[in-house]
């Protein structure tokens, strides 16, 4: 009797076993990547979204478990919808260049411009509803483009003999980590080793501040290169043109220091060859620039004396969604925080409702809403600068385009160095040894807005060349690095 119950009891195990549900991935998807490539064109007040293709490659290096996107960040959100029952089964925030190019002069101007943007999505077993879903100024998300996607329609591969991936920290299976992928730009074949060398250097600095330097083992971080026919990239302003893997470019939006590139097929081919939930572009330049559009990439160069603060600063906005809590340097935006509206960011308030400021569990004690902080001070100070350094870099602008002497150029580019490490430490002594150093409150001055927003600290990574994050950013980036590893 006792040896049938066993039997029994056990083939009922086995039935159960056999008859498990399927997880909403296994349901849904397979356990590749498919890419949505598609074209967003238009102004400041109009745009139209056209496909342009699907590609299938790879595995799948995303959350197995985390489907639909948590954070409500973002301008954007790709959403996915299974076709037969309507069910939201995949979804994920973003900003990107079409969406900074919308608060530009010429947009506001009526100039329609077309951008190539992709969604990166787990590879879905029957055909789906893609939709691409726009926030407006209330926060609100509203449809702006939907249309069916069969994948398999897609073409599939994206195999590049001229392409190398390499792994520089290995922490384990995609699916459970932070997948960083840091795509070479600007080297030649005979920069290869200078890029591995890179790619060494900059994972380390990766880890430098917290809390990337707790949550290191939730990491990956990988290299790909596909070398470029000339070292460095271009610099409009210089005159000078460079032919490289992804066609990367200083003065983008007509801001010196702006780096972006709007090749996004070509940075996407490259980058399918290696699993990524993020993509840096390290650049091969010694010139101060970067960039950083969240959900999209972020760049930085490799050579200048401020690449490390570039790295980590510019990461915080493409994989973190924080925003700029910087105000005085000039721009190429309007308007990009409407006034009376709260903004998605995490780390920047427009102060609405101070009793319930968004980092209200984070305040420091008896701290005043908003903290006062000598800002007039700071203002009139960082003026003078500004107008200082664009002198400078006007200079050395015109002397590369004139073709003066290196000698020349390297001299200027040295009084320049100076002149900003000086102003750095100026500005550090004031934002750390004033009364409310590294207090939580609400400082007016964040978002390139001087006055209506306002950031959590007097200083932070993301306002100035610091070296740690406030500990509203800090928050902020632990909740997204425990979306992706688990």
């Amino acid at each position: 009797m006792n040896r049938l119950l066993l039997i029994f009891v056990l083939g009922c195990g086995l039935i159960a076993c056999e008859q498990k549900p399927k997880t909403t991935f296994e349901k849904f998807f397979t356990d590749q990547t498919l890419r949505i490539d598609y074209f967003h064109t238009g102004d400041a007040n109009t745009e139209t979204v056209e496909i342009d293709g699907l590609y299938s490659y790879g595995g799948w290096a995303g959350s197995l478990v985390n489907l639909i996107d948590p954070l409500n960040y973002g301008a954007y959100y790709h959403k996915i919808y299974d076709e037969a029952s309507g069910e939201l089964i995949y979804s994920k925030g973003f900003d990107s260049y079409f969406k900074e190019y919308q608060t530009s002069t010429p947009a506001i101007e009526g100039e329609v411009k077309q951008f190539h943007e992709s969604a990166i999505i787990p590879n879905p077993r029957q055909s789906v509803i893609f939709a691409l879903d726009k926030r407006d100024k209330d926060g609100k998300l509203n449809e702006v483009f939907r249309t069916t996607i069969d994948p398999s329609q897609s073409a599939t591969g994206l195999k590049d003999a001229d392409i190398n991936v390499y792994a520089s920290l290995d922490n384990g299976d995609p699916h459970l980590k932070a997948d960083i992928l840091i795509v070479g730009e600007g080297y030649s074949a005979d920069d290869n080793q200078k890029f591995q060398d890179d790619l060494k250097r900059f994972t380390d600095v990766f880890f430098k501040a917290e809390p990337c330097k707790s949550y290191k083992d939730r990491f990956n971080i990988r290299g790909v290169l596909k070398e470029s026919q000339d070292s460095g990239i271009d610099e409009p302003r210089a005159g000078i043109d460079k032919n490289t893997a992804v066609s990367a470019t200083f003065n983008s939006m007509g801001s010196e220091r702006y780096l972006l590139t709007e090749d996004n097929k070509a940075l996407r081919d490259i980058a399918g060859h290696a699993p990524y939930d993020a993509l840096y572009i390290m650049v091969n330049h010694s010139r101060y620039g970067g960039g950083g559009i969240y959900n999209f990439y972020c760049t930085y160069t490799s050579d200048n004396i401020f690449s490390e603060y570039l790295m980590v600063h510019e990461f915080g906005h493409s994989f973190f969604g924080l925003a700029d809590e910087y105000y005085t340097s000039s721009s190429a935006y309007n308007d990009f925080y409407p006034q009376g509206y709260e903004p998605a960011e995490p780390n920047i308030t427009a102060l609405l409702d101070p009793e319930n400021v968004k980092w209200k569990h984070l305040l420091s004690e008896r701290v005043e809403l908003p903290t006062p902080w000598n800002k007039a001070f700071y203002d009139s100070t960082s003026l003078i600068w500004q107008a200082e350094r664009r002198a400078l870099n006007d200079r050395i602008a015109e002397l590369k385009r004139t073709n003066a002497s290196a000698e020349e150029i390297a001299a200027t580019e040295a009084l320049y160095d100076e002149k900003v490490t000086a102003e750095d430490a100026r500005v550090q002594a004031f934002l750390e040894g004033g009364e409310f150093a590294k207090k939580v409150g609400a400082f007016e001055g964040a978002g390139y807005a001087s006055e209506g927003i306002y950031r959590s600290s007097p200083n932070c990574i993301m306002f100035t060349r610091t070296d740690y994050f406030c500990e509203v950013c800090k928050e902020a980036m632990i909740n997204v690095v425990e979306t992706y590893a688990e």
